[in-house]
């Protein structure tokens, strides 16, 4: 039953790594700043998604929280830049 685990693991791993690569193109090939947001949000949630698998198939807990550190920073960067890029100036 552990190797039936495993193995989904990391099929649900590669995919989400997959999606990370089609997230970052469309940051690339975006075409406005909406869309350019809208990718930078997915590769943060993809990569917090990404952290919490590999911290569930090595067991350390360490990577957990590296994923609540960075779900805080995505959140408080997603609000500034939106902020940013409706009104042209910071604050």
């Amino acid at each position: 039953m552990e190797s039936v685990l495993l193995l989904v693991l990391y099929i649900s791993l590669a995919v989400h790594v997959a999606l990370l690569g089609v997230a970052i193109w469309r940051i690339w090939r975006g075409e406005n700043v909406i869309d350019r947001l809208i990718g930078l949000e997915l590769v943060s949630t993809l990569t917090l998604a990404v952290l919490v698998l590999v911290a569930l198939i090595s067991g350390e807990s360490l990577y957990i929280d590296v994923a609540l550190g960075l779900g805080a920073l995505g959140f408080i960067s997603t609000i500034a830049l939106t902020k940013y890029a409706t009104d042209e100036r910071m604050y």
